[in-house]
């Protein structure tokens, strides 16, 4: 019927068509509905047919969330109500849409998820969408995918960043969204008063673990560490039954109560292997493993370094068993010049007389 349509009004001269338009030769007729509600923001050609489609488009431009989601501790915004349902349903756990499958109990948020996954999942054969540029061949489960994958080898990048004085553009919308972080920043919750906004998200978590950590303490002894990961592999201390690992190489009765100190010991002593190497001028030194090289620059590091004296090392037998020699807080006691002992030589003497 479309094609009728097209047809008339294409070859009627001089009289209206159906489209509503007097009609050329060879001329195209117009779409039936025409996008009447057009962005007005300056180098954006977006046009909608429907006026809540362009009041959900200026959002992306005024950064306006109108739909906020109301339940505690939960600060996200959306741009429209069917958004702010769907993101609700994370909060109740409701999922109203059921696999129409016989043998499929899953259930979904949206009925468009639950066609996607009977379509994929069920269907016989399964939807497999290839490139089909030369010498590639990739097959993805989403046309989504392919288009994105397909930039690729176009090299275009179409999604653009909306912010002034960047020109900056990417070939897909979850690299774009992680570029705008860089602009919009990374604010601090976990205090209202906190005027601090991280550049990156990992500025961002070294201020919360500077600023806004509290300390954890063992419920045992009451030590304090800085973050719960310190506290949890302190906790092991105090378990009645250690695992001990034990070098499997053939003569080696090496035993490390940790698996990264296995490993550091296979790859320097056995193997050999000491990849990651000092650059800090006039040090050199080789390491098995990354962490110990961070470790390790903190001796570089005046504002690092730490001014403690080193622990003592304690046997493996010691640290199996549990047992923490405490210091001794008794002082030396203090010996006069007339009470000293007397030398050997002279203590020799007085026994043979």
């Amino acid at each position: 019927m479309a094609v009728s349509v097209a047809r008339s009004c294409a070859f009627s001269i001089g009289k209206p068509g159906r489209c509503g338009r007097v009609g050329k030769m060879g001329e195209k007729a117009p779409p039936a509905v025409y996008k009447r509600y057009i962005c007005s923001f300056p180098d954006c050609s977006a046009s909608y047919n429907k006026s809540w489609k362009l009041q959900a488009h200026l959002c992306k431009h005024t950064g306006e969330r109108p739909f906020p989601c109301m339940f505690e501790g939960c600060s996200k915004g959306f741009v429209t109500l069917f958004h702010l349902t769907r993101h609700s349903m994370t909060h109740t756990g409701e999922k109203p849409c059921k696999c129409e499958a016989a043998d499929c109990d899953l259930s979904f948020t949206t009925m468009t998820n639950m066609r996607k996954h009977f379509q994929r999942a069920h269907l016989s054969p399964s939807l497999i969408y290839v490139c089909y540029f030369a010498d590639c061949g990739k097959t993805f489960k989403k046309h989504n995918q392919l288009k994105i994958h397909q930039y690729i080898h176009t090299n275009q990048q179409p999604y653009k960043c909306c912010h002034e004085e960047c020109d900056k553009s990417f070939s897909s919308p979850s690299r774009l969204k992680r570029h705008e972080k860089v602009h919009a920043g990374y604010p601090c919750q976990k205090d209202s008063t906190c005027s601090f906004v991280g550049k990156t998200w990992t500025e961002y978590m070294k201020h919360v673990a500077a600023s806004h950590s509290e300390p954890a303490i063992c419920d045992v002894c009451s030590r304090k560490f800085k973050n719960k990961t310190y506290l949890k592999d302190h906790m092991r201390t105090h378990d009645e039954q250690r695992v001990v690992y034990k070098c499997p190489r053939d003569g080696c009765d090496r035993t490390y109560t940790k698996k990264f100190g296995l490993q550091s010991h296979i790859l320097s002593f056995h193997e050999e292997s000491r990849p990651f190497a000092c650059e800090h001028p006039g040090c050199g030194k080789t390491f098995a493993m990354k962490q110990s090289l961070d470790r390790h620059a903190n001796t570089h590091d005046p504002e690092k370094k730490k001014m403690k004296k080193p622990r003592p090392k304690r046997s493996l037998a010691s640290r199996l068993s549990g047992f923490n020699p405490k210091k001794s807080t008794k002082k030396p006691k203090s010996v006069e010049l007339g009470n000293l002992p007397p030398d050997p030589a002279t203590a020799m003497q007085n026994l043979s007389i």
